[in-house]
């Protein structure tokens, strides 16, 4: 189900991360202090207006703590009610990136790693302890992105001779731009695209970031997966086995083939509702992996819609 954050029944939307760290073979976690709510937390945050979600809980946690982190699993979302507004927190565990120091301000005048024992006498509220428990019993993964491409030219616009070549639309450019910080917030490190114009101009814009080239693999074309389904499927669990953060960019006649690849991959059920090849234009969905014992798993599932790019916040979550 798709919420915004000016949804009418004025839900406060807010993001957070469980950031945990391995110290001297146990676990600690980093929690923040309230000097204008006398309280301990989680990092965590409201959404800007026209924000992600997926923004929000990196922007908040770098914001409060200096830690620019990339988001794994995501976690149980929290709800309750905050000065008499209903309020829901979605929360991802987070690994660092990069440190860039702490600077205390009005907001958050503290910060403490501190073991999951003792986390659980000094944080505040209960929800938070919890969140803690669950994300310490998920192992350690890796995100692998499947997206459609954004919002293509339509066919009978297109003066072209050749389908492939045709291009993103304006309101497929503005979507491929959203994308950018999205991809980022889970620390994508390597992009593979049907080599389709509307497909590779989807991921451009990202693959600049990272100053990094685009994998262009033909077989998640259209046309050649048309031709050879097999190919296609062959060139998924390829890229399903690399044990580093990617993103897939394909097209709508191929998902069915790319999710029942990743069910059979993953050991997933082949009628899974949450690989519904069902996609609109620039949707994604993001396939949180563990590798172990020499196999893969998939340990978390989400999907969010396609960022509108028009100042609108939408998102789903599974």
């Amino acid at each position: 189900m798709a919420v915004s954050e000016n949804s009418i029944d004025d839900v406060v939307r807010a993001a957070g991360v469980v950031v945990l760290r391995d110290q001297e073979s146990f676990p600690e976690v980093l929690i923040v202090h309230r000097p204008h709510r006398s309280d301990w937390s989680l990092p965590k945050g409201k959404v800007d207006p026209g924000e992600h979600l997926l923004e929000t809980a990196v922007r908040e946690c770098a914001e409060e703590t200096g830690l620019s982190v990339a988001l794994r699993s995501p976690l149980p979302r929290q709800s309750y009610v905050a000065l008499g507004r209903p309020k829901t927190v979605d929360y991802w565990v987070g690994v660092i990136r990069e440190d860039e120091g702490f600077a205390p301000d009005e907001e958050i005048d503290e910060i403490r790693w501190v073991s999951v024992d003792r986390a659980a006498g000094i944080l505040t509220y209960a929800h938070d302890r919890d969140l803690i428990t669950e994300a310490i019993a998920i192992p350690e993964t890796t995100p692998l992105v499947i997206l459609r491409h954004a919002k293509a030219m339509k066919r009978s616009d297109f003066t072209g001779t050749i389908d492939a070549e045709r291009p993103l639309s304006g309101k497929g450019r503005s979507q491929a731009k959203a994308l950018v910080p999205l991809l980022d917030a889970y620390g994508i490190t390597s992009v593979h695209t049907s080599d389709s114009t509307r497909c590779t101009e989807t991921v451009k814009r990202f693959a600049k970031t990272l100053e990094g080239r685009v994998e262009l693999e033909s077989s998640l074309s259209e046309e050649a997966h048309h031709e050879n389904p097999k190919r296609a499927a062959k060139t998924i669990r390829r890229i399903a086995d690399l044990e580093e953060p990617a993103v897939i960019c394909s097209h709508r006649p191929v998902m069915p083939t790319i999710m029942a690849t990743l069910a059979e991959s993953l050991g997933l059920p082949v009628d899974d509702p949450r690989l519904d090849p069902k996609m609109s234009p620039g949707e994604f969905l993001v396939i949180h992996r563990a590798f172990e014992d020499g196999g893969i798993r998939a340990v978390a599932i989400e999907r969010h819609d396609a960022p509108l790019g028009d100042g609108e916040n939408h998102d789903s979550l599974a």
